[in-house]
Formats: structure tokens, sequence, C-alpha cells
């Protein structure tokens, strides 16, 4: 079970950037382990993060094979109005891990 920490100020001022920081956990595999059998274990890694603010996009990293395990990012944003953050991390298979959060800008 992959769970996500998100971290960032609940208020901050108009035209504040902000950092945010994020955690997901998260087994990764490279594809290029076997096991026990000398079977090729499937590559499971998240490829893609995107962050909207109100619905807009302000953050997006594709990922790749060489991502580690439990991947961590902080990045800023501009604080220009209350409202929600939402995080998204894809995975190979197409199953997401979700998040939201929420600030208020004064």
């Amino acid at each position: 079970m992959s769970t996500a920490r998100i971290r960032l100020p609940a208020t901050a001022k108009k035209g504040e950037a902000i950092e945010i920081k994020t955690l997901v956990t998260h087994t990764m595999e490279s594809g290029q382990r076997r096991d026990a059998q000398n079977n090729v274990i499937p590559r499971k890694i998240l490829n893609k993060f995107v962050c909207t603010y109100n619905g807009k996009e302000v953050f997006r990293a594709e990922m790749a094979p060489a991502i580690s395990a439990n991947p961590y990012m902080a990045f800023f944003v501009t604080a220009t109005e209350s409202g929600t953050l939402d995080f998204v991390w894809t995975d190979d298979d197409g199953s997401t891990i979700k998040e939201s959060a929420k600030i208020t800008v004064t």
C-alpha cells in the first residue's frame, strides 16, 4: 500500500513563494531483477507526478527507472489564492496515488 505525505504552510501571503515537500511510500521495481525462479520481476515505478493548484497545473515531473524507492520532491509555488493543491503520482500500470492539501492566502 502506497501512502503520500505532504508538507506546506497552512497560510501564506498573496504573491509569496511557498515550499512544498512531498514524500510517497512506494516500492519501486526496475524490471531488471529476477525472482527465485529466475523470472524477470516486472517493472513497477512511479513514472509521473503532477501538482495542481485550484485545478491549474503548477508542477510536473517525469520519472525514470533510476528514481529511488519512496521518492521525495520539494518545489516552490507562488501563493495566488486560497484553495486546494492536488497531488497525483502515476505508476507504470496506470494506478495513482492521490493526496490534497488546503492553503489560505491572505
